[in-house]
């Protein structure tokens, strides 16, 4: 005999009826896809945005920011290319770390040179060549950089990490072309044409690390200064900055009509660090297309070698190989008809 439903059964199927149970059916596998690649994408783009912000926050963070700051349009690029393929909508989330990246890479942007001292009728003698380069201590290649430069036809030369023995092997190398030079510390400056006046720079530290020369070039008597900036290591890096606040503090105050600063900064061109100078001289733009990386040489990720110009039009800029250097030399010609 066929069993009837039980009370309790039968009320439940009647609740079903008046009210069926949704069954939810599960994204395909593309969309979930999809779905994680978006994500992903947006959360990166959130990164490249605080990497560009980083910029502005004074310390450790603004000079990791500004270090990485170039390779985040690299990265925002990528990303973009990708939400393209996988997720479009994601595009919104980007437009926001563009902008603010585009913000903060302009002023390190490659620029532009001045119209050539011909193009503008002056006297094409009125400018000079400068080449600085750290040439690495104890790495024995001082003498090779020395030669390589003074070939490419500088005027003058900066070399900086200078040892004991390096800084004579440049002397011997350089002696015969470069008669008027000045050296103090780590650092030593030699050129064709006559040094007025010449003072070592300790900018804050105990120890001299930087000078500052006049040199008599063409048509206008130029200051010169050398840095070698203190080392930048995890989480130190006062006496660096300390260093960067004592080269704006002394080109402030010099009353010099043309000034040129060069060296090894040990700073990103984007750093906070270097906001003291860029305020007192014109940071010189490569003018060769490039970013102007200078280390490493080998594969050169970042610009920590520096040119600061004030009263100068700037010629040309770019960088050079010389020697066996971890550093690539920075190459500026100047025009000494002063602003």
């Amino acid at each position: 005999m066929r069993r009837l439903p039980s009370r309790r059964r039968r009320e439940w199927e009647a609740r079903t009826e008046e009210h069926p149970i949704a069954v939810t059916t599960p994204p395909p596998p593309g969309r979930r896809s999809t779905v994680r690649a978006g994500r992903v994408i947006a959360v990166a783009g959130l990164v490249m945005l605080a990497l560009a912000v980083g910029i502005w926050i004074p310390g450790v963070i603004g000079t990791v920011a500004a270090a990485l700051l170039p390779w985040c349009g690299l990265a925002l690029l990528a990303l973009a290319v990708c939400a393209l393929v996988r997720a479009r909508r994601v595009l919104l989330v980007l437009i926001a770390p563009a902008l603010v990246w585009m913000l903060a890479i302009t002023p390190s942007a490659p620029g532009l040179a001045a119209p050539g001292l011909a193009a503008v009728g002056a006297d094409p003698t009125a400018s000079f060549e400068i080449v600085s380069q750290n040439v690495r201590a104890h790495s024995g290649g001082a003498a090779a950089s020395a030669a390589e430069i003074a070939a490419s036809g500088a005027d003058v030369i900066a070399l900086t990490e200078l040892d004991e023995g390096s800084l004579a092997a440049a002397r011997d190398t350089l002696a015969a072309d470069y008669p008027h030079t000045y050296a103090i510390g780590t650092v030593a400056v030699w050129s064709r044409f006559p040094i007025l006046e010449a003072e070592a720079l300790s900018l804050g530290l105990d120890w001299k690390r930087a000078l500052r020369v006049v040199v008599a070039a063409p048509h206008a008597d130029v200051a010169v200064y050398v840095m070698h900036a203190a080392s930048v290591r995890p989480g130190v890096q006062e006496e660096r900055d300390t260093m960067l606040t004592g080269i704006a503090d002394a080109v402030a105050a010099d009353q010099g009509d043309a000034i040129v600063v060069v060296g090894d900064f040990n700073a990103a061109s984007a750093d906070p660090a270097l906001g003291a100078i860029r305020s007192q001289l014109d940071w010189v733009r490569p003018t060769d297309g490039s970013l102007g990386f200078t280390w490493p040489s080998t594969v050169p990720l970042t610009r920590i070698d520096h040119v600061f110009v004030r009263g100068l039009d700037v010629l040309a800029s770019t960088t050079m190989r010389a020697g066996t250097s971890d550093h690539l030399a920075t190459v500026t010609t100047l025009a000494t008809t002063t602003r």
